[in-house]
């Protein structure tokens, strides 16, 4: 039986990854080093957690994380604790189709020793009532983050990792946690991969869980190698009406996706009617903010398709690359830009 949380209407939040402290890691820059080293690292990681959720906080935001303050990267930070993978060993491979980069590679059977983010979540769930999201990485995009020797079959791996993330989200759930997300950009690349059995590795992945869980699927980060790709895809991005029929009839309960400032025609969210959706309102491509009326706008659109209570507000993707100031007003104007929308449907 599903855990229903009461949220208020119009519930905001961060789709990931939120800026760190300039003395934790090299500001807006993505995979940036620690500064800090031993228990000061450990201590810092918690202290940018705690001013993370503090400035969520002061910015109205309802439904808070962790900024993804304690990890380097969203996908490679959790396979650093997994069994299976060496780092050493490394392979140049392209990432989602786009961009070559150095990964580690899978040497023999992947397993996940201890938790990787419990305690972090933990010490989120110490500090705050508010619900809490929890980011984790989707079996497909983990697989794109690797070079495989040893399964030599992206599905066998998938399903390995999906039955690992399972573990996690499970004591992640038992943490406190109220969402647990999977992101997996990967679904907007590999679209065969995603219907034959993406789909059905994360609702391996899911499976058993009370909390509510939800997919982000976006067109990435701000970087060159993304951006550059995304001017490939014309005047219209239609990848979402490859996987969003399949996804509809799935376990998942929460659809997160890009629309601000994006060329994704917002019709194709007639095609997972009836599931909640975390509507990305927040272009975290540039550095332009926002204002709240231009979020309502977007807003307003998406309503044409989502049910007032199934939709939530949220950011296109993470902002790690963005400085603290530009994030934190960028998510001033998506709790303003909620507001606006609240109000205009209190009064109808």
């Amino acid at each position: 039986m599903k855990t229903q949380i009461k949220h208020k209407l119009l519930p905001t939040s961060s789709a990931g990854s939120l800026p760190k402290p300039s003395w934790l890691a090299q500001p807006e820059a993505l995979w940036s080093p620690w500064k800090l080293f031993g228990q000061e690292l450990i201590d810092g990681k918690k202290d940018a957690l705690r001013i993370s959720l503090h400035e969520q906080q002061q910015a109205g935001v309802d439904i808070v994380s962790d900024g993804e303050q304690t990890r380097q990267h969203f996908v490679t930070t959790f396979i650093e604790h997994l069994s299976g993978v060496d780092f050493e060993k490394r392979k140049t491979v392209k990432i989602r189709d786009r961009y070559e980069a150095s990964v580690p590679t899978v040497v023999s059977n992947v397993s996940r020793p201890k938790a990787v983010f419990v305690e972090d979540a933990k010490l989120l769930r110490a500090q705050t009532e508010q619900p809490i999201k929890w980011a984790l990485p989707g079996p497909m995009t983990m697989i794109d983050t690797l070079y495989d020797e040893h399964y030599q079959s992206r599905k066998a791996l998938a399903w390995e990792f999906a039955k690992i993330l399972n573990q996690e989200a499970k004591e992640l759930e038992a943490a406190g946690v109220d969402i647990i997300q999977f992101d997996e950009p990967a679904f907007n690349v590999f679209f065969d991969d995603v219907n034959e059995w993406g789909i059905a590795c994360l609702e391996r992945a899911i499976e058993g869980l009370k909390c509510e869980t939800a997919v982000h699927i976006c067109y990435g980060y701000g970087i060159k190698a993304n951006t550059d790709w995304k001017k490939t895809l014309g005047t219209e991005w239609r990848q979402y009406e490859e996987v969003f029929p399949k996804l509809k009839s799935s376990n998942i309960d929460i659809i997160s996706l890009e629309c601000h400032n994006s060329h994704v025609p917002l019709e194709l969210l007639s095609l997972i009617r009836g599931k909640k959706v975390m509507v990305g309102a927040i272009d975290v491509a540039n550095n332009a903010i926002e204002t709240p009326e231009e979020v309502a706008e977007t807003l307003r659109e998406a309503l044409k398709y989502v049910d007032a209570d199934k939709l939530y507000p949220c950011t296109n993707c993470g902002m790690a690359p963005l400085s603290r100031e530009v994030a934190q007003a960028k998510l001033h104007a998506l709790s303003a830009g909620a507001q606006i929308i609240r109000n205009e449907l209190a009064s109808i």
